[in-house]
């Protein structure tokens, strides 16, 4: 009797607040919602690693499915994983290989809609403090600015860097953001080298700012570095949350899809008139060529790609000698039930 009345004020709060009532099916899935007020922790909204969750939340997706989605912005990924976490929100929009990091500290996370299917991130040393550059073994000793530490930024440098012979501890790693501040410490040469999303690095790259040394911004280059497909951004949520809440991950998986399949026939004017014209950083013309560098590393569908989690677990086991690799349960970081739900309805 208590779902039946929910529904029933429900219904009629909608019909008062509209005079064209939501289609029947909606208003059940809203009715059925588990947790409709939710907040989502993301570490650098402005950066095109995250444009999905942007185009979702800017064109009402989100509300469409009957959630009322807050979403909080951090400088990097680490920090929005850290406010999950501790409580303060409830899903994170991140890097898919924190599920890795946090299942070998024995807290279980699940991916269930993915937004990028390359890192999109580039590393460039300044040509203004390294005009010498031989070799990533030039790093040594350097400051090297990431979004946050702990962040994706971190660990395709650390891998990077082992790759070359050196550990994190041979480089000091600073905390820059993924937007303005970012472009300044490079400038100002508070920082020697930066691995960092668009558009970011297209911007220094093409005012000469930076050379760049290592790129994961095309699915192409993804596989060079990592030697595989690699997902990238996407939601992911303790996994007692996922089970607790079914119905409310559905509604998030559908609204990103949805801004996937928007993104598929979406042009450059497009996306300037949906995005907030902070995320331009004053350069609409430079915006747009960070747009065209990365389009194929944003996901199709939403669901991750059968040998991505291998990729990931095989990058991170070898450069951080606490991830061991055979006692991580790879079914357990991620699901696409969700995904594979919403691709079907919007016809990804």
């Amino acid at each position: 009797m208590l779902n039946r009345r929910r529904f029933t004020v429900a219904a009629a709060t909608l019909g008062a607040a509209s005079s064209i009532a939501l289609p029947l099916w909606v208003r059940a899935q809203q009715a059925r919602i588990e947790k409709p007020k939710l907040s989502i922790a993301v570490g650098g909204k402005a950066a095109f690693y995250y444009l999905p969750l942007t185009i979702s939340e800017q064109l009402g997706y989100f509300k469409a499915e009957g959630l009322d989605v807050e979403i909080s912005d951090f400088a990097g990924g680490a920090r929005a994983l850290q406010a999950v976490v501790g409580g303060s929100a409830d899903v994170c929009s991140g890097a898919y290989e924190h599920t890795i990091n946090l299942q070998a500290k024995n807290q279980v996370f699940q991916s269930f809609v993915l937004q990028g299917r390359a890192p999109q991130i580039a590393i460039g040393v300044s040509t203004k403090n390294m005009p010498g550059y031989a070799g990533v073994a030039d790093l040594r000793g350097k400051k090297i600015g990431v979004s946050a530490p702990g962040s994706s930024t971190n660990m395709v440098a650390n891998l990077v860097l082992s790759r070359a012979g050196l550990k994190a501890s041979d480089v000091s790693f600073i905390g820059v953001g993924v937007a303005a501040g970012a472009l300044t410490a490079l400038r100002s040469g508070q920082i020697d080298a930066i691995s960092n999303t668009d558009p970011v690095m297209t911007m220094l790259e093409q005012k000469g700012d930076v050379k760049i040394i290592s790129d994961t911004r095309t699915l192409k280059g993804t596989q060079e570095v990592f030697g595989g497909p690699m997902p990238a951004a996407c939601l992911y949520a303790p996994a007692e949350f996922v089970q607790k809440n079914p119905n409310t991950c559905q509604a998030l998986a559908n609204a990103i899809v949805h801004g996937l399949k928007w993104l598929q026939t979406a042009g450059p004017g497009d996306i300037i008139k949906t995005v907030p014209e902070t995320y331009l950083l004053g350069d609409r013309a430079l915006y747009l060529a960070s747009f065209d560098k990365v389009r194929e590393a944003i996901a199709t569908d939403g669901i991750v790609p059968a040998e991505g989690p291998r990729t990931a677990l095989a990058a991170i086991a070898s450069f951080d000698p606490t991830v061991k690799a055979d006692r991580i349960e790879l079914g357990k970081t991620y699901t696409n039930e969700f995904a594979r739900r919403a691709k079907e309805r919007f016809k990804a």
